[in-house]
């Protein structure tokens, strides 16, 4: 069965057995900050199993994309060493929320393997938890799995965690049997490392929660998560033990050949530029692109990785973007977001290789500075790492060049700041629950389930407590002067969520009123920040939630002209703007958008113009809900980060902007008022940014615009027509005045050089020259020292600068005497006097210092120096 075969069938096979079919969720997880990517099937369900979201159906079964190239999971560097290290992959998975548990999920998963995929039944084998006795009844009674192919294994393998607390359960592994031909033993033996016994696919039961003292709650419905790699299971249907030799990577692999014009399908480069083209279109796809910072870097670490291997193979140009066709052929027919993205996919592989090609060269002139500055034979293993980690350069080629030259590498110390990196990434990226908001344990399933949003509609509402939490703690009460967090059964505060900021307001109990600072979403429920300003407030008190409509009322003109912003940019740019992110509060909004070069103000002016025009039009701002798969069939827009359930809300301004958000809005388009870009920027490669005002805010904003004219007009003394014609004038005026004062400068500067010829001293044959100058410009010395040495002939010199407590070093050395003289060794004698260091060529050197009283010893000290090296 080919790959995307496999596939369907298992999709299929659980749609038979009343699962809802999800498609896969994004790269990028929604609201998650302890993922860097989604990095398995149960990713998008997580607030599902805690009990913090409710879903229309209690089965699912998806296909999920994933990435595990960064943070606690990361595969990078294994990939093309061995068969099954991937850094994109497929997990094929059925999930139960509540409804059946170990038995049923253990039958699908056998017969699935055994009836629909016909898989022989005597090369599958089991494991359990030992402590696991039902699963094990199950697999020995119920489905008849012998004991000579039944394992039970402890530890980590066999018992799955969320994190150190939140939903965990026991596991039964699905492991398959290549045969006597494949080295390696069972599992659970010596040899289980081996690649005979591969797992393919692993049930987990959640049935415990873990509590922060590490005590196993039972969980009121258990559920079940499971995860089989499509990669994995393809290699078992090809009849190949090596994922690499399946036919998605085999025509990748070709296609990788064909575009390099390498002859060897056998190639480890070969296997790694296939993987990566995977992981990278993806990444880019779901609206990631490089950068030098979080998930950007870790692609742009990714992209930089194939190249070099293309490199390895002889590649002259960029070659990777070339490999998103045949991916799309691949692919696209089971991810049609890829097919879609393809475009933007290739021009932003194709700018990243571009700058990696000119950052390679930028690399290698530091390595050679650092190589010149270096006083031993030895380069820092903090040097190593730098070139590997900020110019992707790979090890060995660092290696080769230091051979050529006669240095040896610190590898203990490049491998220290490696480990350090990877604890810094796996600090970063801990999967864990956050403690401060387990709702699912303070909140019973009824009150979660009711819990609602009112804010459309209303401003104010009635409510009640329903929690309060201190130092992430629940209490009863909370007294004034503490900073606390209130749950309300419903709320009209809107939640921080694509891109608009959380309301504020404040919450009016019968003793007491909390002033709300934000307001979050943790799951469903919406969490209101403050502190209570007087008196009391307890769980179970009727309040009154109140937001502070002015600045609700700024907010939703600044949200609704990004939606307008959006369409003008597209209308102006073409299709392939997306969005990339945004900010949106009472005072500013703030667009990201896909584009690869900067905007002219032509541009700007024209976009500006269309939001205004749409604005005058006035049109009613229409929301409706509507299944998901309904809205982007009538061509709604859904925005980057933004994680979408079944029902979600249309926003139509007229007939120019139609997108899927959740977020408050103006009545019509007129509210807001009026529309102001303030600057457009680059954020990231092919990732510009807009920053705007509306409403009050762009009229205060052309209010200042007015008065900073006026002072402007004042300070010239011409009136606020006649301004750019008289700063015109003065700026003419003074760029004659610099021209004059360069002159003046050069001619006192070359006077004072030839005043100092006559203090040059011959030393074994050759003048020396060490002077200070009244010169504090790095380049006006080198230009004297350049002509002072043409005009003394075989010459050595220094002369220095003093700025204050700086000091400014040149040393210079004829040609005649660079095989004698080096000028970075002399420079660095004389800086070490004077509190620096510096380096250079050996006929041209730099370097500065910080004590300026050491420097007339220090120059004494230059013809002794010389007499030593000229003998």
């Amino acid at each position: 069965m080919k790959s995307t075969e496999i596939r369907r069938s298992f999709l299929d096979f659980f749609a038979s057995q009343g699962h809802q079919e999800v498609p896969s969720s994004p790269l990028v997880p929604h609201g998650d900050p302890t993922l860097l990517f989604t990095n398995a099937g149960m990713v998008q369900f997580k607030d599902v199993f805690l009990g913090l979201e409710q879903r229309p159906y209690r089965r699912a079964a998806s296909a999920q994309r994933c990435v595990r190239a960064g943070g606690k999971h990361n595969d990078l560097d294994n990939v093309g060493y061995t068969a099954r290290h991937h850094t994109f992959f497929e997990m094929l998975g059925n999930f139960s929320f509540g409804d059946y548990f170990k038995r049923d999920a253990i039958r699908f998963a056998w017969s699935f393997l055994t009836e629909v995929l016909q898989l022989p039944a005597e090369r599958l084998w089991i494991t359990v938890y030992p402590d696991d006795h039902e699963a094990a009844d199950i697999w020995l009674n119920d489905v008849g799995v012998p004991e000579s192919r039944f394992r039970r294994i402890p530890g980590d393998d066999n018992f799955w965690s969320m994190g150190d607390v939140g939903p965990c359960g026991p596991c039964t592994e699905i492991f398959y049997d290549h045969g006597p031909s494949v080295a390696g033993g069972p599992p659970g033996s010596p040899d289980a490392d081996g690649d005979r016994y591969i797992e393919i696919w692993n049930l987990v039961f959640m049935q415990y929660e873990r509590l922060g003292d590490g005590t196993l709650k039972p969980l009121p419905r258990p559920s079940v998560d499971t995860g089989m790699g499509l990669e994995r299971l393809a290699a078992v249907l090809q009849g190949v033990h090596d994922n690499y030799d399946t036919d998605i990577f085999r025509s990748l692999i070709e296609a990788a050949a064909a575009v390099i014009g390498s002859s060897d399908l056998a190639s480890r480069s070969l296997r790694v530029i296939a993987d990566h083209i995977r992981s990278s279109a993806f990444l880019i796809a779901d609206g990631v692109l490089p950068s030098n910072e979080g998930r950007g870097y870790v692609l742009r670490r990714i992209i930089r990785r194939a190249a070099r291997h293309g490199a390895r193979l002889g590649a002259q140009e960029p070659f990777f973007h070339r490999l998103v066709t045949p991916l799309v052929r691949a692919m696209g027919d089971a991810y049609p977001e890829l097919a879609a993205a393809q475009p933007a996919v290739e021009a932003a592989l194709r700018e990243e290789e571009e700058r990696f090609a000119q950052t390679l060269s930028h690399g290698l002139a530091i390595l050679e500075r650092d190589m010149e500055r270096l006083g031993g034979q030895r380069i820092p293993g903090e040097t190593i790492f730098k070139l590997y980690d900020t110019y992707g350069f790979p090890v060995d080629l660092t290696a080769d060049i230091a051979r050529e030259r006669g240095f040896t590498l610190d590898l203990d110390g490049f491998e220290q700041a490696m480990a350090q990196q990877r604890e810094r990434a796996r600090a970063a990226s801990q999967f864990r629950v956050d403690e401060d908001f387990r709702l699912a344990e303070v909140l019973d399933a009824e009150t979660l389930a009711g819990h609602r949003f009112t804010g459309y509609a209303c401003d104010q509402d009635r409510a009640r407590v329903v929690a309060l939490l201190q130092d992430g703690e629940p209490v009863a009460r909370v007294e004034a002067g503490r900073p606390a967090v209130v749950v309300l059964d419903h709320t009209p505060f809107y939640a921080e969520s694509g891109g608009q900021v959380g309301d504020t307001g404040v919450i009016e109990g019968p003793a007491g009123t909390f002033a709300v600072a934000d307001t979050r979403k943790e799951g469903v429920v919406h969490v209101h920040s403050g502190v209570l300003e007087h008196g009391a407030l307890a769980v179970g008190d009727e309040v009154t939630a109140r937001v502070d409509v002015a600045r609700r009322t700024r907010i939703r003109a600044n949200h609704s002209a990004t939606h307008l912003l959006h369409a003008a940019l597209r209308h102006v740019l073409g299709p392939h703007v997306t969005q990339k992110g945004s900010l949106v509060d009472a005072e500013r909004l703030r667009f990201d958008f896909s584009h690869g070069k900067p905007l002219s103000a032509d541009d700007l002016a024209v976009i500006e113009g269309l939001v205004n025009e749409q604005i005058r039009a006035n049109s009613e701002a229409q929301v409706q809900e509507m299944a998901l798969a309904e809205a982007q069939a009538a061509g709604a827009m859904a925005l980057f980060g933004e994680k979408y359930g079944e029902q979600v809300r249309v926003l139509r301004l007229g007939d120019f902007s139609v997108e899927l958000c959740g977020g408050t809005h103006v009545s019509r388009a007129g509210d807001i008022g009026l529309f102001k870009i303030v600057s457009e920027s680059a954020v990231a490669a092919g990732v510009r940014r807009i920053e705007a005002v509306a409403g009050e805010g762009a009229v205060a904003w052309l209010r200042q615009a007015d008065e900073r004219l006026r002072r402007i007009a004042a300070a010239l003394q011409a009136g606020e027509a006649d301004v750019l014609d008289k700063l015109e004038q003065v700026l003419a005026r003074q760029r004659e005045q610099d021209k004059e004062l360069e002159r003046l400068r050069d001619k006192l500067a070359k006077q004072a050089g030839d005043g100092l010829l006559d203090q040059a001293v011959e030393v074994a044959g050759a003048k020396v020259l060490a002077a200070r100058l009244d010169v504090t410009d790095a380049k006006a010395l080198r230009e004297q020292a350049d002509r002072l040495r043409d005009k003394l002939g075989s010459s050595v010199l220094v002369l220095a600068g003093v700025d204050g407590d700086k000091v400014s070093l040149v040393a210079a050395v004829s040609g005649d005497l660079v095989g004698r003289v080096k000028a970075g060794e002399l420079v660095n004698a004389v800086a070490g006097q004077v509190g620096g260091k510096g380096g250079g060529r050996p006929d041209m050197a730099m370097a500065g210092g910080n004590q300026p009283q050491a420097l007339s010893t220090a120059l004494d000290s230059v013809a002794g120096w010389v007499r030593e090296r000229l003998g």
